[in-house]
This record gives structure tokens, sequence and C-alpha cells, in this order.
């Protein structure tokens, strides 16, 4: 009976010595990690809106509430580390109007940034017939008889970081670049197509993960 009680303990000894080699182990990994990447010192990237081209833009209903609008934007995105490439797992882009969002929202493909790389993507954002909050109907057709619409185009999207060969886990992203279009005077901008009008802009975007 000794011997089996004896024998008992030594496993469960052996066994919390296993154990906690493994949290001693994970624990300098993890501790490696985050000094490698304080050092590092990771910054997000930059977001530039650089154009956009209105195809359509039409306010109908009684109340004018619905909204019909079609616009090719484009959009840049640059890594200014010089040590970190960047995983845009998901990128989504739309336009917003006073906090509400009047376009769906269009997907941009999976991609890989490099250390010091430039993306440039030129998704199209439109919506058709979408229903207009009350609050903003009448700021809608105010701005629609005015010829000028100041929007938020906005990317939502998940990223990661990739040092050397670790990759961490997935971060939210979040861009928000102002827009003001001048549709109302072609001159503002450049005729590309029937009734197609390329404003530029290259107005910087807030970016936050």
């Amino acid at each position: 009976m000794k011997d089996c009680s004896s024998h008992k303990h030594s496993r469960r000894k052996l066994i919390r010595r296993i154990i906690w080699s493994i949290i001693f182990i994970l624990f300098i990994i993890f501790l490696t990690i985050l000094l490698i990447w304080a050092i590092l010192q990771p910054s997000k990237p930059r977001f530039l809106l650089q154009d956009a081209t209105v195809y359509a833009f039409n306010v109908s209903g009684n109340p004018p509430n619905l909204l019909t609008s079609n616009f090719q934007i484009t959009l840049s995105s640059r890594n200014p580390n010089d040590k970190i490439g960047i995983y845009y797992d998901r990128l989504d882009v739309y336009a917003t109007y006073r906090s509400q969002q009047i376009t769906f929202r269009t997907s941009i493909p999976s991609t890989y940034q490099g250390h010091k790389e430039v993306n440039i993507w030129s998704p199209f954002v439109f919506g058709t017939s979408v229903p207009v909050a009350p609050y903003n109907a009448v700021s809608l057709g105010n701005d629609q008889d005015n010829g000028a619409l100041d929007l938020i185009i906005r990317a939502d999207g998940r990223v990661r970081w990739k040092v050397g060969t670790f990759i961490t886990g997935k971060y939210h992203l979040y861009v928000k670049c102002p827009a003001f279009i001048n549709f109302g005077n072609k001159a503002a901008g450049v005729i590309v197509g029937d009734n197609a009008v390329k404003y530029t802009f290259t107005t910087s975007c807030s970016v936050s993960v």
C-alpha cells in the first residue's frame, strides 16, 4: 500500500512539474513576442481617398427619402512599417451620409501588403432606392438641389500583422474618409462618360485599429 501511495505521489509531482514547465515556456514565448512588438512599434496603415467618379445620384419619393447612387472610388493604402507586413483578411467599403449608410458594402479581395508597400483599389459603391432616415431626407433633398454633397467613405475590416514568421491574431480596422462632391458643377471634375464625372480629392483618411 505504501509503495502504491508513494508512486501516486511521485506521479502527481511529475505532472505538476510538466504543467509548470509548459506555463514557463509559454510565458517566455509571450514575453519575447511582446518585447519584439514593443521594439518594432508597428504603425497603422495610411489610407488616402484619391478620387470618386459619380455615375448616378438621384433622390426620389414623396417625401424625397429614397436614394439611388453609384460611385467608383480610388482608395490607396500604404504600409509605413519597414519590418512588419499587413494581411488584409477582409475589407468592406461603403458610403455614409450624416452617419447613415446609403450604399451597399463592397468587398475588396483579401491581400497581403509588404513593407513600405502601397495598394490601390478602385471599387464601385452603390445603392438602389435606399431608404433615407426622415431626419436626413430634407438635407439630402437640399443637397441635391444645391448640387453638392458631403459624404464619408468608410472601410471596415480585419487585419493581421506579420513580423518575420510570426503572424498575429485578427484586429478590427476602421477607416473614415471625408468626400465633398460638387456634382452640380461638372467643371469641378473631369467628364469621363455619359453623365459621369470624376472628382479628385487626395484626402487623408482617419484610421483606427
